[in-house]
């Protein structure tokens, strides 16, 4: 197995491009209908474990990988996320969901997860408004 080290050395490289080819509004179309299914309850397998906002979701190029095979500068969410926050280990969780810049980072810190999903869901309703409406965010 390649492991990460490997693999961020290779795309430095130049020899690994794994690109994120899904399209953007219904990867968080198929996100919201996650989190309002209830998708970020307790696993089945790790019920003790709380679960991850997007990590732990279809969104995520590693979902269940802990060597987290993907760079998560190849997801699509990326593009969510400021350029200071990029470097972080988990990007996704530093997009600010709504005016006040509040993040899921900020949100699992406080551990309410119907504060989470509320936000995340309020964030992904008025982006793929915004997407499907202009094309931009």
């Amino acid at each position: 197995m390649v492991t990460k080290s490997q693999l961020a050395a290779a795309g430095k490289e130049g020899r690994i491009m794994i690109q994120d080819d899904r399209d953007t509004i219904e990867v968080l179309k198929a996100e919201l209908d996650f989190v309002e299914k209830g998708g970020y309850g307790r696993s089945v397998k790790t019920p003790w474990q709380p679960t991850s906002t997007f990590q732990d979701s279809p969104s995520c190029l590693n979902p269940g990988d802990p060597e987290r095979t993907h760079a998560c500068s190849e997801c699509l969410l990326i593009d969510f996320v400021p350029p200071g926050a990029r470097a972080e280990d988990v990007p996704c969780h530093h997009i600010p969901l709504n005016a006040t810049g509040t993040t899921i980072d900020d949100l699992e810190r406080k551990e309410n997860q119907t504060e989470t999903e509320e936000t995340v869901k309020s964030w992904l309703r008025v982006t793929i408004d915004k997407l499907e409406d202009h094309g931009t965010v």
